[in-house]
């Protein structure tokens, strides 16, 4: 398949139909604001030299899925027991106080405390899943998931909130400018999350004002995708809203009917108040949306240790805020990542934002704490 050149979606639609589209491996797009064709290369985990290794090659005397099985199920177990009580002290979801919004100090994060059990993508993920389980205590959690319910149409039933919340926060963890600082750029590489983790190897000392791995929107929405599934969520795939353009989205099936949730891993041709579930793509132009199967990464891979724990912690550290909050925090953590907006003016409007809120958005007020502090030793203060 090396060096054929391949149809853009919109020429495969029309030629053969949206059944086609949807394969274990993703159909390849033009990408994000482009309108020329890719080329299929060979699976970048037959390269001799890679250090990646994805779940195709890795372990291959064992059947794959049983591989993914077996080491999720062991370092969800050890992670629940080390994440557990951590998480009951640090939810954020804390009775309001009569404190002052400048009096909220950044709360220690309890996976930074155990960063040494998590090595592998398998351990994050068991780690991350705790959390998300934890976070469903946050009452601005709750709130954004009925809101959805019924922005929707949905029940809780038709969409559980665990999985929800496992959802949610890697939405606003692995979206352009969310808090693992990922950052969206054109790249012309394949629609797959194979670049983002080769440059997660070669982070060794993640820095509040540093993408951690620069990626296009259908990357994006491939990593995505993959994460979502590792964590036991199922349905999750991607949808081309237009020819030049990919985001992810959540399928959930009936009964009353299917149900389709938009994840923009990057808001490209969207408003700044768009996010999960937004209505800005309808989700019904493409016929099916076939869940994203391909297998990116091993659940065995080890990861950087100082990259872990930037994960976890920011996890930590963001999970239980409000997606309102969340969002004007990723206005300026994008600001400060693309190079438009300093760290210490990122810092000073984050403190006035922060002073608006009411005493009692213990949750929102923590985050934007633990913000400023990342971003006040990374620029000079403006006031």
């Amino acid at each position: 398949m090396g060096g054929t050149s391949v149809p853009t979606l919109s020429a495969r639609i029309a030629a053969s139909g949206p059944e086609s589209v949807g394969t274990e491996v993703p159909p390849t797009t033009a990408g994000c604001l482009r309108q020329r064709p890719r080329l299929i290369r060979p699976d970048r985990s037959d390269m001799q030299g890679s250090q990646i290794r994805t779940a195709s090659t890795a372990d291959s005397r064992h059947p794959r899925r049983l591989l993914h099985d077996m080491l999720l199920a062991a370092a969800l177990a050890s992670a629940m027991l080390a994440a557990a009580p951590a998480a009951v002290a640090d939810t954020g979801a804390t009775p309001a106080t009569s404190a002052s919004p400048a009096s909220a100090k950044p709360r220690p994060a309890p996976a930074a405390r155990a960063s040494a059990a998590v090595s592998t993508v398998a351990d994050l993920v068991a780690r991350l899943r705790a959390r998300a389980a934890a976070s469903q205590r946050s009452p601005a959690v709750r709130a954004d998931y009925l809101a959805l319910l019924r922005a929707q149409g949905l029940s809780e039933q038709q969409l559980p909130y665990p999985d929800f919340a496992w959802l949610r926060l890697l939405f606003e963890a692995s979206r352009d400018g969310g808090y693992w600082n990922l950052r969206w750029a054109i790249t012309d590489r394949e629609p797959n999350s194979d670049a983002i983790w080769r440059q997660w190897q070669s982070v060794r000392a993640p820095a509040p004002d540093r993408a951690t791995a620069v990626a296009e929107c259908d990357e994006l929405s491939a990593f995505y995708a993959v994460l979502a599934r590792l964590g036991g969520v199922d349905g999750v795939g991607l949808l081309w809203p237009t020819s030049n353009h990919t985001v992810a989205a959540w399928s959930r099936p009936g009964p009353p009917r299917e149900a389709r949730i938009v994840v923009p891993t990057t808001l490209i041709f969207l408003g700044r108040n768009d996010s999960f579930g937004t209505r800005g793509f309808d989700p019904w132009k493409q016929k099916r949306i076939y869940p994203y199967t391909r297998a990116d990464i091993a659940p065995s891979q080890r990861l950087p240790p100082a990259l872990a724990e930037f994960l976890i912690a920011q996890a930590d550290r963001y999970a239980d805020a409000s997606g309102l909050s969340l969002q004007r925090l990723r206005e300026l953590r994008e600001g400060v990542l693309k190079g438009a907006l300093g760290a210490g003016e990122a810092a000073s409007q984050a403190r006035r934002q922060r002073d608006a809120l009411p005493a009692g958005a213990q949750a929102d007020l923590a985050a934007y704490a633990h913000f400023i502090a990342a971003m006040r030793g990374r620029g000079p203060e403006l006031d």
